[in-house]
């Protein structure tokens, strides 16, 4: 068993719709991992300890067969997270560049001149 951070919790939180009403609470949740589960599970005899354990142990199961079926999407999303990343550094980059010109100012054999008459 361990307490999640207070970002850990507001990851969980975002994540999971019924976990909603802690999103303002400013108690960080104990939390256990999968050996905890079978640990705590071989301490407690209760019907509902057993009832709970065996559910929580199959939560992690499904959980495990999640992350190893979606690891081409997780893969993607890394790498869209990059070109973002790369794209974001450009576009800085860009906008610094623009602005030194921008602050530069026009010498007066440079200025655009309208002639109103033509018009």
């Amino acid at each position: 068993m361990f307490r999640l951070t207070a970002d850990e919790k507001n990851k969980v939180v975002a994540i999971c719709d019924h976990l909603s009403v802690r999103r303002f609470s400013h108690q960080l949740p104990y939390v256990f991992t999968e050996l905890g589960v079978a640990m705590l599970s071989s301490v407690l005899n209760s019907d509902k300890a057993v009832q709970m354990n065996i559910f929580i142990m199959r939560a992690f199961v499904k959980l495990r067969r999640m992350i190893s079926n979606n690891k081409d999407l997780a893969n993607k999303v890394d790498k869209l997270e990059l070109e973002q990343i790369r794209q974001g550094i450009g576009l800085t980059e860009l906008y610094s560049h623009m602005k030194r010109f921008m602050d530069k100012p026009i010498s007066p054999k440079h200025k655009l001149r309208f002639d109103i008459r033509r018009v």
